[in-house]
């Protein structure tokens, strides 16, 4: 049930990307990092269970952003093997840092390598964030399994006072409560803080209480997990949920709340895993703050003493 929320409203930072990760809570995962060379211009966490060691959101010291969100449409067969939606999101982060290829390009290979499909539901945001706030504002595009052509391409964030939100759906999929209770909120944290002046920090430290709102509906006696799992569909933060109940059910299906049944490694207790902060300002100064809410062994982890926090300057800002 991840989101992302991206924003152009606030005066100082014209470009925020908030990110929550829910996934089961004893799948390996590599805290955000500089990744090993030769990608050591990238930024971000990554999966360690799966062999290609996909990232669901990341960040280049040129400034590539990309950051995606699974789904799955009622009758989509469960994809599983060799393709991963977090390749995907490799695939842009780890260009080259010197190649000019462009967000129009990236989205172009992607179609016309067909790298679309054969992928399980996604929604992928991604872009150059100099094309947000520089560069004719061009903004972010956004990609995904139902994507057939350059013309289907969705293009956000391509002025000031705008805020859109991802969620375990296709875009613009509005009958998600957590999508639309996450672009309020977010309006509504901005200028608030505007208001009184607050500091980065201040900003910051609001924007994980706006991630951590907790509105999902508790499980009624007798409700079977695959009615209830429909309901996580309305709380920005996922509580930990599940343990036997959820064993053999796709990550993704439990987003989904697909109802259909499948083997998986992992299982068990599912919830809000990571949280994540992307701030930048006009000069192209980026801080990167990742907040961990469990250990490797789905423990819960004391708020604040596993945050890591990167702060660097866009390359040829």
């Amino acid at each position: 049930m991840c989101i992302a929320i991206v924003t152009t409203e606030h005066p100082q930072y014209p470009f925020i990307l908030l990110n929550n990760r829910d996934e089961y809570l004893h799948r390996p995962t590599a805290d955000a990092t500089w990744w090993d060379p030769p990608n050591s211009h990238v930024l971000g966490g990554f999966d360690l269970h799966r062999e290609v060691h996909g990232t669901w959101l990341g960040v280049t010291r040129q400034g590539r952003i990309a950051v995606l969100t699974n789904y799955r449409e009622e009758g989509e067969a469960i994809i599983q093997g060799v393709h991963s939606r977090g390749g995907i999101v490799n695939a842009f982060l780890m260009t080259d840092p010197h190649s000019s290829e462009t967000t129009e390009d990236f989205a172009q290979r992607l179609v016309d390598e067909d790298a679309v499909r054969g992928v399980g539901g996604f929604s992928l945001l991604f872009g150059q964030i100099r094309d947000v706030i520089k560069d004719g504002k061009k903004g972010l595009a956004i990609i995904s399994n139902r994507t057939p052509d350059m013309e289907s391409l969705i293009w956000v964030a391509r002025g000031p006072h705008e805020t859109h939100a991802l969620s375990n759906s296709y875009y613009g999929d509005m009958s998600w409560p957590k999508v639309i209770q996450g672009q309020k909120a977010v309006k509504a944290a901005i200028d608030e803080s505007v208001a009184k002046g607050e500091s980065k920090e201040d900003l910051e430290e609001r924007f994980f209480q706006l991630l951590s709102v907790d509105t999902l509906p508790r499980q009624r006696n007798g409700e079977e997990w695959e009615i209830y799992l429909r309901q996580l569909r309305h709380s920005i933060f996922i509580p930990a949920i599940g343990g036997n109940e959820l064993a053999g059910v796709p990550s993704d299906e439990v987003a989904a709340a697909a109802g259909n049944k499948a083997i998986d490694a992992t299982s068990g207790v599912y919830g809000t895993q990571k949280q994540s902060i992307i701030l930048v300002d006009w000069e192209g100064k980026l801080t990167f703050v990742e907040r961990t809410l469990f250990d490797a062994n789905g423990a819960p982890i004391k708020i604040g003493t596993a945050d890591r926090t990167f702060e660097f300057q866009i390359e040829g800002w």
